[in-house]
């Protein structure tokens, strides 16, 4: 008889961890109640800032925390326990609102500081996983992220308690998003740098303006406006009377013009352009303009000012391939 595949222990143990930590997320949903609705509405309310403080991993799990608030509109930064009793406390203002993480809710530093931030008049939210801690208690909002097992198979090193609060923390985080309004465009004034920043970069970041979008005046010859297109390099050139754009011809127009055997050198423009050119807002972020230009098969789009639809300038597909866009 064939020997029976011995099963991977290792994927077993991987498997274990992630049901744990996956119903340990689960079960937060059940534990939710008016205070998480409150800690949302506190930090809306204030007009100071959410410091975030905690010990060890819980601090880890802190920085975390205050790193996804500040990145999405919700001014935050972290406060050692340990170095806010010996001096940083002078970072608190009255304003401010306390967001203290202990799974125990016993931690010692955190504990010193209760009296000096209720002195202070500072709010708090404690973030613990036992409902009669000590921070529980004294906290203006209490968020349980209690679990019933930690995955480590001693119950010692914080793994699903950890996972817990900073599934906690992103829940926080995402409703104040929702609340507040927070779009794409915001997101993208606070990442500037890095990938990231550049999939979220402004059209008119990016545009040509200026003599260097390519143009000519309704009523022009056609060999004229292939001359304009051939000078600005951009695939098209904008049909315009004024400055309002009535059309638009491309490549693929005069491609498609010369199969059919059109003699096209003679004639006017507005014989051959499209009338429907596609545009964007300049406002709009360039992963946009990249989607509108997939979605219409095109490599140029002009980009116009939102409120009054004037024409500013044009982006091309290279353009967005040069600034990491694609």
């Amino acid at each position: 008889m064939p020997k029976k595949v011995k099963k991977d222990l290792t994927l077993s143990i991987a498997k274990r961890v992630l049901e744990i930590e996956a119903n340990a997320i689960k079960a937060l949903a059940r534990h939710l109640d008016g205070d998480f609705s409150k800690a949302v509405e506190m930090i809306l309310s204030t007009t100071g800032k959410v410091v975030v403080s905690g010990m060890g991993k819980s601090g880890i799990i802190g920085q975390k925390i205050a790193s996804t608030l500040a990145s999405t509109g919700t001014s935050a930064f972290f406060l050692h326990p340990a170095e806010g009793v010996h001096g940083d406390l002078g970072m608190l203002m009255k304003n401010d609102i306390l967001l203290a993480i202990s799974n125990s809710g016993e931690t010692e530093e955190l504990i010193k500081i209760i009296p000096i931030v209720k002195r202070m008049g500072v709010k708090m939210i404690a973030m613990t996983g036992r409902k009669k801690s000590t921070l529980a208690r004294y906290g203006d909002a209490f968020l349980y992220v209690g679990v019933k097992e930690e995955a480590c198979p001693l119950g010692l090193s914080p793994t699903a308690s950890t996972t817990a609060c900073l599934a906690m923390g992103d829940a926080l985080a995402v409703a104040l998003i929702e609340k507040r309004g927070f779009k794409a465009e915001d997101f993208a004034s606070l990442h500037p740098a890095g990938s990231l920043g550049r999939k979220l970069m402004r059209v008119e970041e990016l545009m040509h303006s200026g003599p260097l979008v390519p143009r000519v005046a309704a009523g022009t010859f056609m060999k004229d406006a292939i001359l304009e297109m051939t000078a600005k390099r951009m695939g098209l050139t904008g049909v315009f009377k004024g400055k309002k754009l009535l059309g638009v011809i491309t490549d693929g127009d005069l491609r498609r013009s010369l199969e059919k055997g059109d003699s096209i050198l003679n004639k006017k423009v507005e014989d051959v352009m499209n009338k429907n050119p596609k545009m964007i807002d300049k406002a709009s972020l360039a992963e946009a303009a990249l989607r509108k230009m997939e979605e219409h098969s095109i490599t140029s789009l002009f980009v116009c000012d939102g409120e009054s639809n004037a024409v500013e300038g044009v982006v091309h597909l290279h353009d967005l391939i040069k600034a990491g866009v694609v």
